[in-house]
């Protein structure tokens, strides 16, 4: 009977194997390394990608704040011009009232009645003068009241008084200055309108 020993054949067969297994064990930490590395790169291009964006983003940002700051200024600088504007309105309806409360004055203001003195408080107009009689008064009272301009004339005091050793009787009325729309201010003034001065000799 011939024997055989199968030893080194089985030792040889392992070692096989154990340099199969080595080498599929660097193959799969070089194919790991290499899927590692791609993630990573990936990953890294992602963030850098990421991170430009944001920069972008921040770069947009401080130029919308600046563009915000200066559409403050422009509000700020709007609203005070429009203050302005406001205030000059109001200054030339002021000085259009005064021209056609002069105007009117001079219109209606009937013989023998003098005015002293002439305040305006906003649309409330005190007139003070002198007239020759009572009924001159009641007559500038009542051209107040046809006035477009002018209403609710209303009679504060009346009194007796020596002027130049003239005999006199002074007054102190009060009126309120109509603001009339802008319309009817142009139909007037077109229209050269003569209002009626009623004038009574005593």
């Amino acid at each position: 009977m011939i024997r055989i020993n199968l030893l080194p054949h089985r030792e040889l067969k392992r070692k096989a194997r154990q340099q199969q297994i080595a080498v599929l064990a660097g193959v799969t930490f070089i194919l790991g390394l290499i899927i590692v590395g791609v993630v990573h790169i990936a990953i890294v291009a992602q963030i850098e990608h990421q991170n430009g964006r944001n920069d972008y983003m921040k770069g947009q940002i401080v130029i919308l704040d600046k563009q915000i700051e200066e559409i403050k200024k422009i509000k700020v600088l709007t609203h005070t011009l429009l203050e302005r504007k406001k205030v000059v309105e109001i200054l030339q309806d002021d000085r259009v009232e005064v021209v056609h409360l002069l105007d009117q004055l001079v219109r209606l203001l009937p013989d023998g009645v003098y005015l002293r003195s002439i305040k305006q408080t906003d649309h409330d107009i005190n007139l003070a003068g002198y007239a020759q009689s009572n009924s001159r008064v009641s007559v500038l009272m009542r051209n107040l009241e046809s006035s477009p301009w002018l209403e609710s004339p209303s009679l504060i005091e009346i009194k007796a008084a020596t002027v130049n050793n003239t005999r006199l009787n002074e007054f102190n009325l009060h009126v309120k200055l109509t603001r009339l729309s802008e319309n009817a201010n142009d139909e007037i003034l077109s229209a050269g309108i003569e209002l009626p001065v009623e004038k009574k000799k005593d």
